[in-house]
């Protein structure tokens, strides 16, 4: 998989990338504002890294909150092409234990109240997203995944709602009816951002 710099998002605990080296922070401001934190740069495995945490250090930023637009604004300007999603999920299925990975190949968007596109002021800007994710870094996330044993489920639709409340047993139920695999308060308007930003996207969700 031919790439530029390699984009890490880090969910709820997530606050830092463990293996980086030459390690700097960048300052990125955006016609969005300020992103959730300053973007760590470095290398892993020889490869360019830029890592932010989604809810800021210390879990400044509730999921409404998160200035989704100047995060991945700020990825892009600094030359990401591919952005890795890392979130804390719950599970809507018995199979997907916890600790479980999934890597979900589809997404369905209860979020209301967040601003989905770059192009409120602009031209009107219309995207394909039938497929949310990026089939070749699912597959280089279940490949590398898998290699540390941990326990991967391929596939599987993401259901994000709006938080920061979780869902009550009724609305769980009605999802689990109509196939959700895992539930989550992150992953909208992220991969619709994602896709207006030409970046290729894809999440590794722990239930």
């Amino acid at each position: 998989m031919q790439t530029g710099v390699i984009g890490v998002i880090g969910g709820s605990g997530f606050y830092n990338m463990a293996g980086m080296t030459d390690l700097r922070t960048v300052d990125v401001d955006t016609p969005f504002g300020m992103p959730s934190d300053p973007v760590l740069l470095g290398k892993i495995g020889g490869r360019d890294v830029a890592f932010i945490a989604r809810h800021g250090k210390g879990h400044r930023y509730s999921p409404t909150n998160v200035p989704v637009r100047a995060n991945v604004f700020a990825l892009k300007a600094l030359g990401v092409t591919h952005l890795v999603s890392i979130s804390a999920v719950g599970s809507m299925r018995e199979e997907l234990e916890p600790l479980h990975l999934v890597v979900p190949d589809q997404l369905f968007d209860r979020t209301v109240h967040r601003p989905r596109t770059f192009f409120d002021n602009g031209p009107v800007v219309h995207v394909a997203i039938a497929d949310p994710y990026c089939p070749r870094l699912r597959e280089n996330l279940i490949q590398a995944a898998g290699s540390t044993g941990a326990t991967v489920h391929k596939g599987g639709t993401y259901i994000c709602i709006e938080g920061p409340q979780f869902s009550t047993r009724a609305e769980s139920e009605v999802y689990r009816s109509w196939g959700m695999s895992v539930i989550g308060m992150t992953a909208m308007p992220e991969a619709r951002l994602a896709r207006e930003a030409e970046m290729c996207y894809a999440t590794l969700a722990m239930a």
